[in-house]
């Protein structure tokens, strides 16, 4: 026997639409619980210790990629400034080599003027009259020298005449000479000595140095003389006997005379 359902409406279909709207709804709120939990896993783990995920890994790459390159900028910062002071440096002491340099230079070109002036000082000589002639000249014959011929040469000059060194020396002697009368003897640079008698006063003291042209005496008549003049001799030693030919020895010394 065939059964048969009868016309109209029925409750079943509906239970199954109820069941088909549940399962429905229980699938979307599964999903939506997921997306929900996996959105919010990367905030909690940023609040606490949790396993390691991709997106931590990435912030922390990041992070330490700012740091090195903040370490690198640091470093070359640095780098630029040591290069930059040991470039000063550098410059600060060639600088300073070259001021050296030029300061040395100056001494030496102060030094080497020093002597050029020392070496002309030394090797000028004058007249130790200026101006004047010889009245008398050396080994002249009369007998009115001892020793019978004349040891020097005689220069004209008026007494309070300024008598002047022939070149640079030490005066050695300031005495009455006797026949000379009042004499100065001075040692010259070139160990060689010269005299000067017949003075009226000697302005210098034994022991002090003096130049070329520097004034040593005033001239005179004193000692065995005829009238003023200024008596001048070249010697080897300071004593009387050891003279030599005092124009050569003046002519010796660049003197025209």
């Amino acid at each position: 026997m065939a059964f048969t359902r009868p016309t109209g409406r029925h409750r079943r279909p509906a239970v199954r639409a109820s069941r088909a709207g549940a399962k429905v709804a229980g699938i979307a709120a599964l999903t939506t619980g997921s997306v929900v939990g996996t959105l919010a896993a990367p905030a909690q783990a940023a609040n606490h210790e949790g396993p390691d995920t991709g997106l931590t890994r990435v912030i922390g790459f990041d992070s330490v990629a700012q740091e090195i390159a903040t370490q690198a900028s640091l470093v070359h910062s640095a780098a630029e400034q040591d290069a930059a002071e040991a470039e000063a440096a550098a410059r600060a002491s060639k600088e300073a080599a070259k001021a050296e340099r030029e300061a040395e230079r100056k001494k030496e070109a102060k030094e080497r003027a020093a002597r050029a002036a020392e070496r002309k000082r030394l090797n000028t000589f004058v007249l130790p009259i200026p101006g004047s002639y010889v009245s008398t000249g050396y080994h002249a014959s009369s007998s009115l020298w001892s020793s019978g011929s004349h040891t020097g040469i005689d220069f004209h000059a008026a007494s309070g005449t300024s008598v002047h060194a022939v070149g640079a020396g030490t005066v050695v002697k300031v005495d009455w000479g006797g026949a000379y009368g009042n004499e100065v003897v001075l040692r010259m640079h070139d160990g060689t000595y010269t005299q000067y008698g017949h003075l009226t006063a000697a302005t210098v003291a034994v022991g002090q140095t003096v130049t070329a042209g520097q004034q040593i005496a005033i001239s005179g008549a004193t000692g065995n003389v005829t009238g003023p003049h200024l008596h001048f001799e070249a010697r080897t030693s300071p004593e009387y006997g050891s003279d030599m030919d005092p124009l050569a020895y003046l002519r010796g010394h660049g003197i025209d005379i």
